[in-house]
Formats: C-alpha cells, sequence, structure tokens
C-alpha cells in the first residue's frame, strides 16, 4: 500500500515538474526567437544609434532605426497611468475592505472585477470616441490622441486589478492583529495606517506590480488613442508612439527579414528587457516589504 501511494506522488511529483518545464521551455524558445530575428538589425546600425537615435523613419532609404523617442513614450505613459492608478487601486480597496458595509462590498467587488475583464479594445475605443473629443474641447490641445489619454485608459485598465488584489490582501490580515491594536486604544485610522497596510504591503505590492506590467505591455489601447507620433513628448498632451504600438502597426507591413523587420524585432527585445528588470525590481521591492512588515509586528 506504500509503495503503491509513493508511486503515485512521484508520478503526480513528475506530472508537474513536465508542465514547468514545458512553461520555460516554451518561453526560453520566444526569447530565443527574438534576439535571433532582433539581433541582425545592429549589422547595419549601432546599439548606441539605435537606442538613442531621435529619429524613426525605417521606410527611408537608407532607414533611420533611432527608438529613443518610443522608449521616453513608453516609459512616460507607464508612469502617468501608475500616478493615477496606484493611489485609487489602493484606496478604493481600503474602502472596500476596512470601510464600506457588507451589502455595499457584495455589490462593488463584482464590479470592479467585472471592469478587470474588459477588453482592452473595448477601452481603447472608449478613449478614441468619448475621452479624446472631450479632451480636446475642455483642455484646448491640438489633438485628444495624446499622452495623457493613453495613461488614463491603461489606468482605467490597472485600477481594477490593483484594487482586487490589494482588498485580498488588506482583507486576509488576521482579525487579532486589528482587535489587539484597537484594545490598545488606536483609532480605526491608526489601526489602518499603522498594522492593516504593514501587514498586508506585500500583497498590495503584488497588486502594483501586476497592475503596472499589464500597463508597461500594453498594445492596443495606446495604439489606438497615443496619437502613433514617434517624437520625444514635450508635455503629457503631446501624441506618441509606445514600442507595443509601434511594433503592432508596422509589423504586417515590414519586408519580411529586412531592416524594419529586424529593428521592429530589437524593439521588442528592449521591450522585453524593460520588463525584466521592471519585474526584478518590482520583486525586490516586494520581498523587502514583506521582510519589512513582518518585522515591524
Amino acid at each position: 500500500m506504500a509503495t503503491v501511494r509513493r508511486r503515485k506522488e512521484q508520478g503526480i511529483r513528475v506530472f508537474f515538474l513536465g508542465i514547468a518545464l514545458a512553461s520555460i521551455t516554451t518561453l526560453g524558445l520566444i526569447v530565443l526567437f527574438l534576439f535571433m530575428e532582433g539581433l541582425p538589425i545592429f549589422k547595419e546600425v549601432s546599439l548606441q544609434d539605435f537606442l538613442f537615435g531621435r529619429y524613426w523613419y525605417p521606410t527611408d532609404d537608407p532607414g533611420e532605426f533611432g527608438i529613443f523617442a518610443l522608449i521616453v513614450a513608453s516609459v512616460a505613459v507607464t508612469l502617468v497611468s501608475s500616478a493615477i492608478s496606484i493611489p485609487l487601486g489602493v484606496m478604493t480597496a481600503l474602502y472596500l475592505a476596512e470601510i464600506a458595509s457588507s451589502r455595499l462590498r457584495e455589490w462593488v467587488k463584482p464590479v470592479v472585477e467585472l471592469l478587470a475583464a474588459l477588453p482592452s479594445v473595448v477601452i481603447g475605443f472608449f478613449g478614441m470616441v468619448i475621452v479624446a473629443p472631450f479632451l480636446q474641447d475642455v483642455l484646448d490641445v491640438a489633438t485628444g490622441l495624446n499622452l495623457f489619454n493613453a495613461s488614463l485608459m491603461l489606468a482605467f485598465m490597472s485600477i481594477p486589478t490593483i484594487c482586487s488584489i490589494s482588498e485580498d490582501a488588506i482583507f486576509s490580515v488576521p482579525a487579532e492583529l486589528k482587535e489587539a491594536s484597537l484594545a490598545l486604544g488606536a483609532t480605526h485610522w491608526e489601526t489602518i495606517a499603522r498594522v492593516i497596510i504593514p501587514a498586508s504591503l506585500s500583497g498590495i505590492c503584488t497588486a502594483v506590480i501586476l497592475g503596472m506590467s499589464r500597463a508597461i505591455g500594453e498594445t492596443m489601447v495606446v495604439l489606438m488613442v497615443a496619437g502613433g507620433a514617434a517624437m520625444v513628448p514635450s508635455s503629457i498632451f503631446d501624441p506618441v508612439r509606445p514600442m507595443p504600438a509601434s511594433i503592432a502597426a508596422e509589423m504586417a507591413e515590414a519586408p519580411f527579414r529586412g531592416d524594419h523587420y529586424y529593428a521592429l524585432f530589437a524593439t521588442g527585445i528592449v521591450l522585453f528587457v524593460f520588463t525584466l528588470l521592471f519585474n526584478l525590481v518590482a520583486d525586490h521591492i516586494s520581498s523587502k516589504y514583506r521582510q519589512v512588515g513582518a518585522a515591524t509586528l
């Protein structure tokens, strides 16, 4: 009997190991393909000119393949959207978990999770048809398809993810910690600030990581509402073209295995490196806050 049980456990272990190896292998093959198709562009243009070149004219003869404006656009859109989505998402999660009544929470939580399931093309269409004319009329800007519009739509996409995961992390804080804080004379707000937030900070950081990761790699929304201008923005109301939008807009028209084709894959490499570095830094911060929160408690 014990032998049969060990064989079953070993079989299950091998099964899950195979699934994990398949996932890692698939990721490795994707990365390998990305580098194989992107590195040949550096035979025509140096790495410095590619990263810091100010002009992106891939169809000229000879073409110019500077993606500095695309990098700046991606970073700017991500930072502005994060400045909007992180405070709103976390504060909404705190309200739902600690302040709102259970009846209100039962109504609002499914709505928030439903918003997270909205297709990005629907959000992009909303930004293009509704928000863009509104911004153009109210703010008197040249075009409503700009960096600020793209950031608003990305924030709209990120807030449900940040709110839902943060609310689960806050709600999972043991009731004993809250009761002990209140029993020692702390007010509800002091308990939230000094007990609940530190205890759930790791989960909140995870929510922020997922929300920002969705923003930095989003394609359809920025393709539809960012304006599509490959230039360094001078204000948040200038049209921009982030890296994912440039890849999606031009890949179908790029000659196969031509310089334009290789340049777009090299842009994908840069986007991959940015995302990887961001996740490594975010994971380090999350781990650090997890240790700080445990030490504080």
